[in-house]
């Protein structure tokens, strides 16, 4: 029996917890920041986040988890995070 297309572009079963990282500079609201680029495309309040901050204190990074129903939903969570100019890496 042959996948569909859809089926194909990805080895997660939905709905899952997933989680990416985000990395920028450390300002006081960057964890705000990056949740309020996420929060828009989740369809529940299901968001966790943790942030740690570089040894040196210059740099901060934001762990969110939450729970994926489709890869559109990761599609469109990665292009609001990589579109911002204040985050530096996605992960």
């Amino acid at each position: 029996m042959s996948d569909t297309p859809q089926e194909q572009e990805t080895l997660l079963e939905f709905p899952c917890e997933f989680s990416i990282k985000a990395m920028g500079k450390a300002e006081e609201d960057f964890l705000e920041l990056v949740e309020s680029l996420v929060s828009p495309h989740l369809e529940d309040d299901s968001l966790q986040t943790r942030q740690q901050h570089s040894g040196k204190g210059n740099y901060t990074s934001v762990t969110v988890t939450f729970t994926a129903v489709s890869k559109q939903q990761l599609d469109r969570v990665y292009l609001s995070l990589t579109g911002h100019e204040r985050l530096l890496y996605v992960l």
